[in-house]
């Protein structure tokens, strides 16, 4: 995390803003699904929003939350911010800093490590020069992480690139699937 989320994300906890913000920062096409994700749910509710809220918030950002987008998000739902830093540093689907346009996580769990998961994952970051975590110096892709499970296991090795699954995996099929990409 970097220093200035962290400060960001103190200043939040502590009811403080860096500056001034507003809903205005959300796009009408951001507040019309959170306001449809709204009407799932008792008044009084909005905490319920915050997952569909940040999804398409940082969707719209070219795949990342910032803390200018998480206050808005807070106002937006009329919470405390720090509910929003809560959901958005504990989830893992969530970014919190600048990544690649594709996301690739490679399952390493059971299944998927025996059948070679793990060579998978060391082919991808040796083909794309980075690790876990990173993304491509073009900001082509981020090698988002290891994951335990995709739920894919009868297709193992596999892995998911932009919520697509590939399965069965050979260092040729990982190479031909990552040269596809824009």
């Amino acid at each position: 995390m970097s220093d200035s989320f962290k400060d960001t994300t103190a200043q939040a906890a502590a009811g403080e803003s860096p500056e001034p913000l507003t809903e205005a920062m959300l796009s009408a096409h951001a507040r019309e699904v959170i306001d449809g994700w709204l009407t799932r749910f008792p008044d009084g509710q909005g905490r319920s929003a915050i997952i569909a809220a940040l999804r398409v918030v940082q969707h719209e950002n070219n795949g990342y939350l910032t803390p200018p987008l998480m206050d808005a998000v807070a106002a937006y739902l009329d919470l405390p911010k720090v509910q929003v830093y809560e959901v958005a540093t504990f989830y893992s689907m969530f970014e919190t800093h600048p990544v690649g346009r594709h996301h690739v996580s490679v399952c390493t769990n059971v299944s998927c490590m025996l059948r070679g998961g793990e060579a998978i994952l060391a082919h991808l970051e040796n083909k794309l020069g980075i690790e876990v975590g990173e993304s491509t110096p073009d900001g082509r892709i981020f090698l988002k992480r290891e994951e335990e499970c995709l739920a894919a296991c009868c297709g193992a090795p596999m892995m998911m690139v932009d919520h697509v699954y590939y399965e069965h995996l050979t260092p040729e099929t990982v190479d031909r699937i990552i040269e596809e990409l824009d």
